[in-house]
């Protein structure tokens, strides 16, 4: 009877342990850890990036550590190629990219995304002195750079017909190659140009007017529903008490967050 009895034990410690396993989920695994795991490229300034002093900084940083209290955890940031920070959130590397991901219908079909942190869209820029590239048709012939796999990378195959698309690992060399007259033009997010610009000390400037609206988010597996929720009403929370408007005005001197 004791050994019965023992068994019996034995199979509900078992069955209570594969219940918790089974229930427990990433929001769980992200509290139990304490650390939120962020993909980002930490070389895209004014949102991630690193400083003269070696630390990571920039507006993504501040929202991300924001969040991050919100949910009770410490930010993991976990820099890597931009082609690669999407395939690092497949794997379980990190829990979530942070790095000015634009919500796309084709991305939609992969990753849950959050409800956007900034608004943008495109613009084209050019070196100094470059003329006949003010719109998007101007581009047709024309060599143009974009970072691989970002959305500026589709835009140009779809949008511009005839364009030679030169795609880039980093924003660094494909800047390079524009700026020594490599490739003709780059498109990228109007909310990085300002500060684009006042890098290269007025060698680049923005052509054009900002076209192509759209949002940016926070990409998430499709099987953490319970972090998509937290982190979702971490963010209202965020924008209701004014932290995100804040953080948005320190790097922008504008609120871009709606």
């Amino acid at each position: 009877m004791r050994i019965f009895i023992a068994k019996l034990v034995v199979a509900a410690v078992a069955a209570l342990s594969f219940a918790s396993a089974v229930s427990a989920g990433p929001l769980d695994d992200v509290k139990s850890r304490g650390t939120l795991r962020i993909g980002l490229e930490g070389t895209y300034p004014p949102f991630n990036y690193v400083d003269e002093k070696g630390v990571m900084v920039g507006f993504e940083i501040d929202f991300a550590k924001a969040l991050a209290d919100k949910l009770g955890v410490k930010p993991d940031f976990q820099p890597g190629k931009f082609d690669g920070l999407l395939a690092a959130l497949d794997v379980q590397r990190t829990d979530m990219v942070i790095n000015q991901i634009t919500i796309t219908p084709e991305r939609q079909q992969k990753y849950a995304f959050s409800e956007p942190y900034t608004v943008s869209g495109i613009q084209l820029i050019v070196r100094q002195g470059t003329t006949g590239i003010s719109k998007p048709e101007d581009l047709k012939g024309k060599k143009v750079g974009a970072v691989l796999g970002t959305t500026y990378e589709k835009w140009l195959r779809e949008k511009v017909p005839g364009v030679d698309v030169r795609t880039y690992d980093d924003d660094a060399t494909r800047n390079q190659d524009l700026l020594v007259g490599r490739i003709d033009a780059i498109p990228n997010d109007r909310l990085i140009v300002p500060n684009l610009l006042k890098q290269y000390g007025g060698k680049l400037v923005a052509s054009s007017e900002t076209f192509a609206p759209q949002k940016q988010a926070i990409a998430m597996r499709k099987d953490a529903p319970d972090l998509l929720k937290a982190v979702n009403d971490a963010l209202s929370s965020l924008r209701a008490d004014g932290t995100l408007k804040t953080i948005s005005e320190k790097w922008f001197g504008a609120d871009v967050t709606q």
